[in-house]
């Protein structure tokens, strides 16, 4: 039975890439830091009242679990969801991703507090230590959602969610916890910087190396897709504001394909290349899920034939 388990266990913590192996050790040997040694948390940690004199709390701090739940929460959906993501990527453009995303995240909890600090004038503000890989978890799943919008998680065999739903749900989850718990309230604002970092990143920023064309403009990734499609016609005029304001983008033309400049197209702005990396996100899935049952399958004709040698 033992062997079974065992062996059993190895097609589902298989697979992991060395970068995300590489990332788990880093936030498991910075959480074992802070809890051996807690004035490490002054130093490692986002402390907004004392950044200035320790500007590099703004990078480590997003590496930084101070409980062991968050710690094993974190270092799991790292490895998970990363042999998912990395492939598709590659291991620069994903490394990229995350450091990126922690380093902005971090900037706009830290304005965020300062701002509340001057609006309330309660000191919490400046001195709750922040810290925390969930606002790039949180991308990670705005990752999914660009690479494979339509996949269905079976929760239940009622019970169906499409993945393009899961960055708004978890939001909506934290928003929700947050009213009843201080320390969740804590943790909000690094879901939503996360989210919504990662989203610009991947809309306008992100390089391709096997074309010459950033980010990902299509109408399935509009920033609208996060919410019900009741609220779409509000929202999009709004998020097209923004986009003009932060991007220099518009659309000129009801029948344009993508974003245009006069009569030549911007960087990044071709939907047909947008989704062809949604198919290949696609086929790397099925690949990756045929090559795990398949393994399975060799493991269970495997233990098969040892069960039958141990009875002979």
């Amino acid at each position: 039975m033992s062997s079974r388990l065992a062996t059993g266990g190895t097609s589902v913590f298989s697979g992991f890439t060395r970068l995300c192996k590489g990332l788990a050790v880093v936030l498991v040997v910075g959480s074992v830091i802070v809890q051996t040694f807690p004035p490490a948390v002054t130093y490692l940690t986002l402390i907004p009242a004392r950044t200035i004199p320790f500007a590099w709390n703004l990078i480590t701090a997003g590496y930084i679990e101070q409980s062991l739940v968050a710690m094993v929460a974190s270092t799991f959906g790292l490895l998970f969801i990363g042999r998912l993501l990395e492939p598709i990527w590659g291991s620069k453009e994903f490394l990229k991703f995350i450091v990126v995303v922690n380093f902005l995240t971090s900037v706009c909890v830290f304005v965020t507090a300062i701002a509340f600090y001057y609006i309330t004038r309660q000191e919490s503000y400046l001195y709750t230590p922040l810290s925390g890989f969930h606002g790039v978890l949180s991308g990670f799943l705005v990752g999914i959602k660009q690479i494979l919008p339509d996949q269905e998680l079976s929760m239940s065999p009622q019970l169906k969610l499409k993945t393009k739903w899961m960055p708004s749900l978890l939001l909506l989850l934290a928003i929700v916890i947050s009213f009843f718990t201080a320390e969740a309230a804590s943790y909000l604002p690094t879901f939503i910087f996360g989210t919504y970092v990662s989203w610009i990143y991947l809309r306008y920023l992100q390089s391709h190396p096997e074309t010459t064309l950033r980010g990902d403009p299509s109408d399935e990734f509009a920033f609208s897709t996060f919410f019900p499609s009741f609220l779409r016609p509000v929202i999009d005029p709004i998020a097209s504001i923004f986009d003009r304001l932060l991007c220099g983008r518009s659309r000129v033309s009801d029948e344009a394909d993508g974003y245009t400049l006069g009569s030549a197209p911007l960087p990044g702005s071709d939907p047909v290349e947008a989704s062809r990396r949604r198919e290949r996100g696609a086929r790397a899935l099925e690949e990756r899920l045929a090559s795990e049952k398949l393994s399975a399958g060799v493991n269970t004709e495997e233990l098969s034939h040892r069960d039958a040698a141990e009875i002979v």
